[in-house]
Order: structure tokens, then C-alpha cells, then sequence
């Protein structure tokens, strides 16, 4: 063990391996117990967040297809309704002229009738 002095004015105690054998065994070890721990900890997490196939994620999904599906369905409902309203009014608008014009025909027609004698 060698003792260095550290920049904050304390001794740090480094363990510093004298033989080429000694560090050799060493980096092993401590590659070994990495591969060890790396491994543990993937076989201890999920395969993948995206393929969750619990009970809360399956409820949370169909939830949000709920809320698209009845989000869809009032955008479809107001396109409907502006169009039906938009037709209704030229609907209505094509009636009045059409009124409009078959009164003012009548009306000539009775004064041209009324001036005409009978035969």
C-alpha cells in the first residue's frame, strides 16, 4: 500500500499492486464481478418498458383509446351538424326565392287577369 498526498492537503492510502502477476488477478476479479453484477441487473429488469403487459398499462391504454375515440366522434358530430345547418339555410333561401317569385307571378297574372275581359 503506498500513501499519496491528495490535492486537499489529506493522505490518500491507494492499493498499488508491485508484480505484474498481482495486477493481472486483480483486473480478472474485477472484470469477473462486473460481467456478474451486469447480468444480474439485466436478467432483474423488464425485456422491454414498451412490451409492459400488466393489468395497469392494458387499463391505461384503453383509456386513451376511449378518450380518442370520443374525441373523434365529436369532431365528427360538429362536422355534421355545420353541414346539415349549412344546407338548411340554402335550402331555406331556395324556398323564399322560389315563394318570392311564384307570388310575384301570381300577383301579375291576377292584375293581368283582372284587366282582361272575360270571354
Amino acid at each position: 500500500m503506498r500513501v499519496y498526498p491528495d490535492l486537499s492537503g489529506y493522505a490518500v492510502a491507494l492499493y498499488a499492486p508491485e508484480t505484474m502477476q498481482t495486477q493481472r488477478t486483480l483486473t480478472a476479479k474485477l472484470l469477473g464481478a462486473a460481467l456478474v453484477m451486469a447480468s444480474a441487473l439485466g436478467w432483474s429488469q423488464p425485456y422491454s418498458p414498451t412490451q409492459d403487459n400488466s393489468v395497469k398499462q392494458d387499463v391505461k391504454a384503453a383509456g386513451h383509446d376511449t378518450k380518442d375515440a370520443a374525441k373523434d366522434t365529436g369532431h365528427a358530430v360538429k362536422t355534421g351538424t355545420v353541414k346539415a345547418a349549412h344546407a338548411t339555410a340554402h335550402g331555406t333561401k331556395k324556398v323564399w326565392k322560389k315563394t318570392k317569385s311564384t307570388t310575384k307571378g301570381a300577383v301579375h297574372g291576377a292584375r293581368e287577369g283582372a284587366e282582361k275581359p272575360a270571354n
